[in-house]
């Protein structure tokens, strides 16, 4: 069985082919970065319109890469929500409008789902039931898996996302768009112990998170330094490590409350090394196995998105052809 799998959310293109017996066969991306770097974050229209022009070479591309052709393809999976609605809906119009042409069923995906069972992707073996990190620009969440679908929420960000504040306290340094891997970098050459940044809501019960004062401590030390290059290392460091430490905390505290022996880590910030070697060295300290998933599928990509919907192709009993689209979804809604 031959799944295609498209993801257009934000500002990724990306396409994939996952086979039941050989795993995944080819996947190719296209990264917006450079069209959005000049506005200094994502715009939605531009976003779109760049999906439409990518999709349709992608697709090619990695047919071809996979010693494909179209009609070998059983079914097309592809992202709904949650994400950009214009982003979201050319890939679901051009996913229902492949599967409705080669009369085969089609899969929506949700994005954070296929986050979290990226790991799987690589490592099939991972024991059920764990708890999962998800963070990435859009969302943090922390979430026990009981099994795949269905899903607990036990705490998330109550206003920016972890990535989200990372790129715009990189922002606020003056570094180039996408600031979340350019502030980790500029932290490699900061001074430990110049700057002690808050936790935020680590003294408070639960496990929901907050970024938006850290983002604006961090602005405040900024706006009153003397904005050399070495103080602005400085502050990043400082900021990338009260982050870290925050979700770390967390994820820890969610470990041991559920008694889960695996974690995983999952989403863009995955990517994050002084995040994923840290929260490795503390759950190796109470036996937890944490996983992670390669670089390449931290971020978006279409490779999670057709095994996400690989795992989720029986249950798709009848084809209606319909498109829905949800910006914002709720990974608890899975669960019905």
């Amino acid at each position: 069985m031959k799944i295609l799998g498209i993801e257009s959310s934000c500002d990724e293109t990306a396409i994939a082919i996952y086979d039941s017996e050989q795993g995944l066969l080819a996947h190719m991306l296209h990264s917006q970065a450079a069209l959005h770097s000049e506005y200094g974050g994502v715009v939605p229209e531009l976003a779109a319109r760049d999906h439409i022009r990518r999709l349709i070479p992608l697709m090619k591309k990695t047919l071809s890469n996979s010693n494909c052709n179209i009609q070998d393809i059983d079914g097309v999976a592809y992202t709904t929500g949650p994400g950009l609605m214009g982003s979201l809906l050319v890939g679901a119009c051009f996913g229902e409008s492949l599967a409705w042409s080669l009369s085969i069923p089609s899969i929506p995906v949700h994005h954070m789902e296929a986050h979290l069972l990226a790991p799987l992707l690589e490592d099939p073996e991972i024991r059920l039931p764990f708890v999962a990190l998800l963070v990435s620009g859009g969302h943090t969440l922390l979430v026990e898996v009981k099994k795949i679908g269905k899903y607990k929420i036990l705490g998330e960000s109550l206003d920016d996302a972890v990535g989200e504040a990372f790129d715009k306290t990189a922002k606020i340094l003056g570094l180039r768009y996408p600031g979340g891997p350019e502030l980790a970098a500029l932290a490699t050459k900061g001074k430990t112990g110049v700057y002690k940044f808050p936790r935020p809501m680590t003294k408070k019960p639960g496990f929901d998170f907050s970024f938006s004062g850290l983002k604006t401590y961090t602005l405040n030390e900024w706006q009153k330094s003397k904005k050399t290059d070495q103080v602005r290392a400085n502050i990043a460091l400082a900021f990338e490590d009260a982050a870290v430490e925050t979700l770390i905390l967390k994820a820890i505290a969610a470990m041991k409350i559920t008694n889960t022996r695996d974690f995983i880590l999952a989403g863009g910030v995955a990517a994050n090394s002084k995040l994923r070697n840290l929260i490795k060295k503390e759950a190796d300290k109470i036996s937890v196995k944490v996983h992670f998933p390669s670089i390449e599928y931290c971020t978006d990509n279409a490779a999670m998105i057709a095994y996400t919907g690989y795992l989720r192709f029986e249950s798709c009993k009848k084809i209606t052809r319909e498109v829905v689209c949800r910006p914002r979804w709720s990974l608890e809604e899975l669960n019905d």
